[in-house]
């Protein structure tokens, strides 16, 4: 079913139930003048006087319910969540991260899922103004897409996460990778090709720095932090990669650190051992990254790089360029029990609003029927004082199902609109992408119940 860009889903406020109706006769957004897309809704990042986040934070997780059924989504008051895009026709199973079109014409107006399942991985999109889904690309032989990034050159990356030995469904056209790969793809065409100098390795986060750099991390434990820099920029068929090493330890391998340098031939048959080998430092399982260039808004005068590190219960913050220095730094941004609760559990997928506050996702595993609480979406606010640490963070969100995990949150570029897809869901099984924003946006159509 074709679906518009208008408010779906309920959200509890109190004793009242307010449900947002998905009405088939809303209007679609229109066009910018500039040939552009214009996105409903006012900025989630602004803060009103007096609050030092922009929203009154959950108290706790949601006591969620096996099935899935209903209210998907638990959010503070103020808020709301659409549903965007079913899983069905055009909308394969497994729905992960998520990017939009970040520049180029129609900007901001197509969004782009991977999809996750061993064999017939593939690419999705979802036109935002016509609410159509349909299925971009998909080989046989591509697994468990999971990161995405649009290029600065108005290209898309997908990766698998399939570690070595993996590769099942090897590429034969890349016969030396023993792990997954990274695939640029045409958004218009869905044409593709391998960029095996990025690494073989399980892939999830991918983002690029204003230089046109790209990092990466391998989803393994140890596993690495890395930095692809291309020979021509624009152009990933080749060019350098390099593992994140710590130099000098702060304590448990945050402190100083310098970018090494690995076998340009050994990092496309396994990318994971060239970092061993060549003593790069790891961590359990970093999942994703996130940098101020996603929002084109840095506040911070640095160029930060978020490392989501699911195995440990922390974000790192890796300053790339501290007061003009070639050494990097890399602190606790956030971490549990420091400025984070204790039921802040396995971090994985992460958002900066252009305010730079991040918005991270949990995915602590466990399904039902033992599992009792939701998986949450926690907001790590911006600190003037210092980009090592986050000021404490708030628990900004909470899934409902038992089943479910949220996935691939992706902040839009205007803050209007906080991505996400709930995977594994119960019920009806059918994973959904949705999008938050906040309330008092006038297009939406409410209509409170008791």
């Amino acid at each position: 079913m074709k679906r518009r860009y208008t408010a779906g889903g309920s959200l509890s406020v109190g004793a009242v139930v307010l449900a947002i109706a998905c009405s088939p006769d809303a209007p679609t957004m229109p066009s910018d003048n500039d040939g552009g897309f214009s996105e409903p809704g006012i900025a989630l990042d602004l803060v009103p006087p007096g609050h030092a986040i922009p929203f009154a934070s959950l108290a706790a997780s949601a006591s969620c319910v096996a099935g899935g059924k209903g209210q998907q989504v638990l959010l503070p008051p103020g808020y709301v969540y659409t549903t965007i895009a079913n899983e069905g026709s055009g909308f394969p199973d497994l729905a992960d991260m998520i990017t939009l079109n970040e520049s180029g014409s129609q900007k901001g107006r197509f969004l782009y899922r991977t999809h996750e399942t061993s064999s017939n991985a593939g690419v999705s999109v979802t036109d935002l103004q016509t609410g159509a889904t349909r299925i971009l690309a998909q080989r046989q032989d591509w697994e468990r897409f999971d990161g995405i990034v649009w290029t600065p050159w108005n290209t898309i990356l997908a990766a698998e996460e399939v570690g070595a030995p993996g590769a099942g469904l090897a590429d034969p056209n890349v016969p030396q990778a023993t792990a997954g790969l990274v695939y640029e793809i045409d958004p218009t065409t869905g044409a593709s090709v391998a960029r095996p100098a990025v690494g073989a390795r399980s892939h999830e986060g991918l983002r690029f720095d204003k230089q046109g750099n790209l990092y990466g991390i391998s989803e393994t434990a140890p596993g690495y932090i890395y930095k692809f820099v291309p020979d021509k920029k624009g152009d990933l068929s080749s060019g350098q990669l390099y593992a994140l090493k710590i130099t000098q330890d702060a304590g448990d391998r945050t402190g100083t650190g310098v970018w090494a340098a690995l076998d340009r031939n050994a990092v496309q048959v396994n990318s994971v051992a060239e970092a061993t080998a060549k003593g790069a430092t790891g961590y359990s399982r970093p999942e994703d990254l996130e940098i101020g260039t996603s929002t084109g808004n840095d506040k911070r005068g640095n160029d930060v790089l978020y490392a989501a590190i699911t195995g440990e219960d922390r974000v790192l913050a890796i300053d790339l360029n501290p007061q003009g220095r070639t050494e990097l730094t890399v602190s606790d941004y956030v971490r549990d029990a420091v400025n984070a609760p204790t039921s802040f559990d396995a971090p994985d997928n992460l958002a900066l609003d252009r305010s730079g506050n991040l918005y991270i996702t949990e995915d602590p595993g466990g399904t039902a029927p033992g599992k009792t609480l939701g998986d949450d979406i926690w907001f790590a606010p911006y600190n003037a004082q210092s980009a090592a640490q986050s000021l404490p963070v708030q628990r900004f969100a909470s899934i409902t199902d038992c089943n479910a995990e949220p996935t691939g949150v992706y902040m839009s570029a205007s803050s209007k609109t906080l991505f996400f897809n709930i995977q594994h869901r119960g019920g009806d099984g059918a994973d959904l992408t949705v999008g938050v924003q906040r309330l008092d946006d006038v297009s939406f159509n409410i209509a409170a119940k008791q």
